[in-house]
């Protein structure tokens, strides 16, 4: 079986397409291949990231902030994260915009919301591929 490539795309690549990433490796295990980047990368992991994945069991402190430059090959799908005209345009299979808002300054309950919603919207992406 082949692993399916998803690239979740974000502005700074430090809170939303980060848990997206994660969420896929949590969910989608050896099928997906999880990539994320920023249009204009922060070159950090926010601390709420790692602190409410780190919730779900998942070490976000191992991910690395990354440019859209660093993305090489075909993926089956390329989800952005609401940040529109800041995402260039990049091929894939099957784009989604998730138009999700950023909870960079949310309290901690915003921000749990959020990254609930990227889990679910993640689990469905990942049973439809």
């Amino acid at each position: 079986m082949t692993r399916k490539r998803i690239l979740f795309v974000c502005v700074e690549n430090s809170n939303r397409s980060q848990m997206a990433e994660a969420f896929a490796h949590l969910h989608g295990g050896d099928t997906v291949e999880a990539f994320s980047a920023g249009s204009r990368p922060s070159g950090r992991i926010n601390p709420k990231a790692v602190r409410f994945m780190g919730e779900l069991g998942y070490d976000l402190s191992t991910h690395a902030s990354k440019s859209l430059d660093q993305m090489e090959g075909d993926f089956d799908a390329v989800i952005t994260m609401g940040c529109g005209d800041n995402c260039p345009w990049i091929p894939a299979k099957r784009r989604e915009d998730w138009g999700l808002p950023d909870p960079r300054d949310m309290d901690d309950d915003g921000y749990r919301m959020v990254r609930d919603d990227i889990g679910r919207r993640v689990q469905a992406l990942l049973a439809s591929l």
